[in-house]
């Protein structure tokens, strides 16, 4: 059965979905704490919550926020992921990609002169292949040179969020105290290498596995979504509303 995927500002999350939400992050992250992670989730806006529809427990989430920064003196936004998991059984569902599009979205029509992006920051190939599924543009990627403009932006974000951000390598590194995908989570078998986009992933962020980020960003545009992703998002619902 599908799962249930929807928006939910912040302040409404439970400390009973805290708890779940924790619990969930433990089972798949190292060096991991309840307090860095209430932290974390503090000063996120929202949170998609992924549940059973029938045992409603929650299967998965994604925390999300709205980014402002000044890149070569002009303003831009980005909405931001951060936290993300869905257990392993559940790999397949595509609510959540379903329900981040349609907020996306809803974002696009809310700020229409906002110069808007996506920032992701990736510790997992699964993770960033996420950006050729859904983007005809984004950057980094194998087969286009990251033009100068999409570096100010990414360095200019990653710097706002990361004092660890290595603008050289757009990479933000990992000390002793941050978390990191357990072993058997997202390992990369040879047969994965095949993909391009893994390959470069993988080149490009050699220690993902002792928790190093890969910075991304995609312009955030109706026109940039690919058709697969307007195939997952679905056109015929009403539109998300969101308060930013």
């Amino acid at each position: 059965m599908r799962l249930l995927g929807r928006l939910v500002p912040r302040s409404e999350i439970s400390s009973e979905q805290r708890s779940e939400m924790f619990a969930l992050m433990e089972r798949y992250y190292e060096n991991i704490s309840e307090a860095t992670f209430s932290a974390d989730l503090q000063e996120k806006q929202w949170a998609i919550i992924l549940t059973d529809p029938l045992s409603e427990r929650i299967c998965g989430f994604s925390t999300q926020m709205l980014l402002e920064a000044s890149v070569a003196g002009r303003p831009v936004k980005a909405l931001f992921s951060g936290d993300t998991i869905i257990e392993r059984e559940r790999w397949g569902d595509r609510a959540l990609a379903r329900v981040w599009g349609r907020f996306a979205l809803s974002l696009i029509d809310r700020l229409p002169t906002a110069e808007l992006f996506w920032l992701l920051i990736s510790k997992g190939y699964k993770t960033y292949r996420f950006l050729p599924l859904f983007f005809h543009e984004f950057y980094p990627r194998y087969d286009v040179t990251t033009p100068e403009w999409a570096k100010e932006v990414t360095d200019g974000l990653a710097q706002l969020r990361y004092p660890a951000y290595d603008p050289a390598l757009g990479i933000v590194r990992a000390d002793e105290t941050k978390d990191r995908l357990r072993p058997g989570v997202a390992d990369v078998g040879e047969e994965r290498l095949s993909d391009p986009h893994v390959r470069f992933f993988v080149e490009r962020n050699p220690g993902h596995a002792r928790g190093d980020e890969l910075c991304c960003i995609a312009p955030l545009t109706r026109e940039n979504f690919r058709a697969a992703a307007y195939r997952v998002i679905g056109t015929a619902e009403p539109a998300m509303s969101v308060r930013v």
